[in-house]
C-alpha cells in the first residue's frame, strides 16, 4: 500500500526535523546547553554522600568535546534521516525490493539516533555519571522519550513493505 510508504516517509521526516532541531537549539543556544551537559558530567548536583563522583569530568576542554560530540551525533542524526526520507519518497512507486534498499540511510540516521539518546544520555548520562541523582540537571525523562520515539520509528520503517499493486 502506498499510504503506508508515504507514512514511514513522514514518520522518518519527523525524526529528521526533531533532530535537526535539536541541533539548531544546541548551537545557537550553545551555553546554555553547554551547562546541562557541564552539570552532569562533573556530577556536581547528584547524591551529596554518592561514591561515584570519582567518575565525574570537570575539565572544560573535555566537557566541551563531550557536547561538541553530542551536537555532532544529533546533526549527522538529521542528515541521515533527511536523507532517507527524500530516497525513501523518491522509491515509493518502486517495487518492493528497491523501497527496502532506499530505507538504508533512515535506518542508518534512525539508528545513530536511538544510540545518542539511549547510549548516551541514559546509559554513560544516567548511569555512569548518576543523572538520575540530579533533580536540577537530570534528562533521563526525555531522552527515553527520544529514544523510544526513534525506536518505535525503526521498528516500523523496518517491516517489510508488500509490492504496488495498479489499481484496476
Amino acid at each position: 500500500m502506498l499510504i503506508l510508504r508515504l507514512s514511514k516517509c513522514a514518520c522518518v521526516a519527523t525524526v529528521a526535523l526533531y533532530a535537526s532541531l535539536v541541533a539548531f537549539g544546541n548551537l545557537s543556544d550553545y551555553g546554555s546547553n553547554l551547562a546541562f551537559v557541564q552539570h552532569v558530567l562533573a556530577m556536581d548536583t547528584i547524591f551529596p554522600h554518592s561514591t561515584i563522583t570519582w567518575r565525574a569530568i570537570t575539565s572544560p576542554p573535555l566537557q566541551h568535546i563531550a557536547y561538541g560530540l553530542i551536537i555532532a551525533s544529533e546533526t549527522a542524526t538529521a542528515l541521515l534521516c533527511w536523507i532517507g526520507a527524500v530516497h525513501m519518497l523518491r522509491a515509493r512507486r518502486a517495487g518492493s525490493a528497491q523501497f527496502q534498499r532506499a530505507k538504508a540511510w533512515a535506518i542508518g540516521g534512525l539508528t545513530l539516533g536511538f544510540l545518542l539518546w539511549q547510549v548516551g544520555f541514559m546509559s554513560i548520562g544516567g548511569e555512569w555519571f548518576g543523572m538520575w541523582m540530579s533533580n536540577q540537571w537530570n534528562g533521563s525523562e526525555s531522552a527515553f522519550r527520544c529514544f523510544m520515539l526513534i525506536l518505535g520509528v525503526l521498528i516500523f520503517l523496518s517491516l517489510r513493505d508488500e509490492e504496488l499493486v495498479a489499481p484496476t
